[in-house]
């Protein structure tokens, strides 16, 4: 199997199902746990976007031209506090209309750790896997991303707003109650709602009432030294599986963050 890669895909039964894109070829990963799986990068990078060859990947598979132009690679995607639609200076307005002017859910998650994230309305429960969260829950849900930024700035001065990805792969968590935890916080931001309120409409924060969603990954053992292997250093990278989580191949040689290297062309070789 010949192809450049993506993030992988999920799906959430009991425990995660994991499908590996490598070009227009999918390969359903979990069979594959416990067993020998090899990786080897040809050297060719392809943009995400335009398909053009590029010496060097930019904002996970983008080439240079891409990464300065498209909306996704903007920097108000990482900080979507600094969004900029409503000033007309939006690099895709009609991308902001379907990705950012849209309903987005500000959660609380245990994933290395209890975390505050956001992500847009049609993307859980993948958001929660991609972060290898355990467990996950909705508290507010918001007229368009700009809005859940401006809340997860103000739950981040509270509670940690990034996962520590070491500890995430080093095995799962105690968990939480994150029903309390939100109970917790939600009067330390109170003020805050409100003022988003009187700015932006009744409308513009629902607060929620969800269950509680647990997350299992299809992992046979952890590693108890976590040991980065990366494309860039050595293009070929295998071993047994010993499972996965988050955007992670758990190997017994290391683990790869597959998202990492979207749009890097792999050779794949199975059993």
């Amino acid at each position: 199997m010949l192809g450049t890669l993506s993030k992988m895909q999920s799906t959430l039964d009991d425990e995660v199902t994991y499908t590996l894109p490598v070009g227009d070829e999918r390969l359903p990963l979990n069979p594959l746990i416990g067993k020998v799986l090899k990786l080897s990068y040809t050297g060719n990078i392809y943009c995400d976007a335009c398909g053009r060859k590029t010496k060097k990947s930019y904002s996970q598979g983008h080439c240079f031209p891409c990464m300065k132009k498209l909306a996704r690679c903007d920097m108000c995607i990482m900080k979507p506090e600094t969004c900029h639609y409503a000033q007309g200076t939006c690099r895709e307005p009609e991308w902001g209309d379907t990705h950012c002017m849209v309903p987005h859910y500000v959660y609380l998650s245990n994933t290395s750790g209890l975390k505050v994230g956001i992500t847009r309305h049609t993307q859980l429960p993948t958001r929660w896997i991609d972060q290898g969260a355990t467990q996950a829950l909705p508290i507010l849900k918001v007229k368009t991303r700009h809005l859940s930024g401006l809340i997860e700035v103000a739950l981040a001065e509270l509670v940690a707003d990034k996962t520590n990805w070491r500890a995430m792969l080093k095995g799962d968590n105690s968990d939480i109650d994150l029903q309390a935890e939100a109970t917790r916080l939600m009067p330390h931001i109170e003020a805050r709602i409100n003022e988003l309120l009187a700015l932006y409409g009744e409308d513009a924060v629902e607060r929620l009432d969800e269950s509680l969603v647990d997350i299992r990954y299809p992992v046979l053992a952890y590693p108890t030294k976590i040991s980065s292997h990366n494309f860039d250093k050595n293009p070929v990278v295998g071993g047994k599986l010993l499972g996965i989580k988050g955007q992670y191949l758990i190997f017994d040689t290391g683990v790869i963050n597959i998202r990492k290297f979207t749009s890097y062309e792999v050779e794949v070789e199975t059993p």
